[in-house]
């Protein structure tokens, strides 16, 4: 395959899983699998595979670096837990408009709040897009239930903001995707686990062990090794820009098929928030203009060999 092609395959396996987090997501509160528990096996399943493989390859130096610890304590435990907790109050397209819709926005916040970080046009006309969508929500939402927003949504847009500050600080310091990965993974298990194991309550005895194998596999390997590095995959022979605006969609799609797969609602007010979100999240008025500035530089590279 030709390494746009490449791109492409490594494209539709991050937005499988990542997709999928969300339905899954959702059905640890089907199968009473709490966020205490699934935070637990998340982490220990990583730590695991990830440690021996560090120990292996003598790459254990920079896990001592207070980088991967902070980064650990806040995309790590703070994101997980919250994220995790909130599926047990909403529906999986509350996910996609408080969450994955909300992260560019809180990305943006937390750059010009922790680094001065300027907004660009595109962040503001996003801004625009997204609080008329917020607010045309919550004005049908109270019209129909006399209830703008729940708990799940609360923490959906604080795990947003745990997420967009991840981000801003991963960028900042320039940790490759491996140290990334593995300090984040490694640093979540050493802090959370005793704390789990000595203070939190435990229900893994209330799930079946095929479920509990099932979200622990998928959440310990899936979403933390294999997604994160079929996503960088598919920057490297993409880009940036068309990698990351073709994988955002994933969480949007989650939500409609929820629909069906979960037996959830999809209110007008839903509806509306997921479209203006996404609108929001995706910016397609830069899709396009990447494809024209991509259409004139094809256009003089041929008048050029002419």
């Amino acid at each position: 395959m030709t390494p746009r092609t490449q791109g492409y395959v490594f494209v539709l396996i991050t937005m499988c899983i990542w997709g999928s987090f969300t339905i899954l997501s959702r059905l640890n509160a089907a199968w009473h699998i709490s966020a205490w528990d699934i935070a637990a096996l998340r982490f220990t399943i990583a730590f695991l595979i990830l440690m021996p493989i560090l120990l292996v390859r003598r790459e254990t130096h920079f896990l001592w670096k207070k980088e991967p610890v902070i980064l650990a304590l806040i995309g790590g435990v703070a994101y997980c837990l919250t994220v995790y907790s909130a599926f047990y109050y909403v529906p999986a397209a509350h996910a996609a408009i408080f969450l994955n819709g909300c992260i560019p926005l809180c990305t943006a916040v937390a750059g010009f709040i922790l680094f001065k970080q300027p907004f660009d046009k595109h962040i503001w006309m996003s801004l625009v897009i997204m609080l008329l969508a917020l607010i045309g929500m919550s004005v049908l939402m109270y019209e129909q239930t006399h209830v703008a927003f729940g708990l799940g949504d609360a923490l959906f847009f604080l795990a947003a903001i745990w997420w967009g500050t991840f981000t801003v600080l991963l960028k900042q310091w320039k940790l490759s995707a491996w140290h990334a990965m593995s300090g984040v993974a490694i640093w979540s298990s050493i802090i959370y686990l005793p704390i789990y194991l000595l203070f939190l309550p435990k229900h893994l005895h209330d799930a079946t062990f095929t479920h509990l194998a099932i979200q622990g596999i998928f959440h310990g390997v899936f979403v933390v090794i294999i997604a994160t590095l079929s996503y960088i995959a598919a920057i490297e022979r993409l880009g940036a820009f068309k990698a990351g605006s073709i994988v955002t969609l994933a969480p949007f799609i989650a939500a409609v098929v929820a629909v069906p797969l979960l037996n959830e609602p999809l209110s007008g007010a839903v509806v509306m928030g997921l479209l203006g979100m996404a609108v929001g999240a995706l910016q397609p008025w830069r899709w396009l203009q990447h494809q024209d500035a991509l259409s004139t530089q094809l256009e003089q590279q041929k008048q050029q060999r002419n």
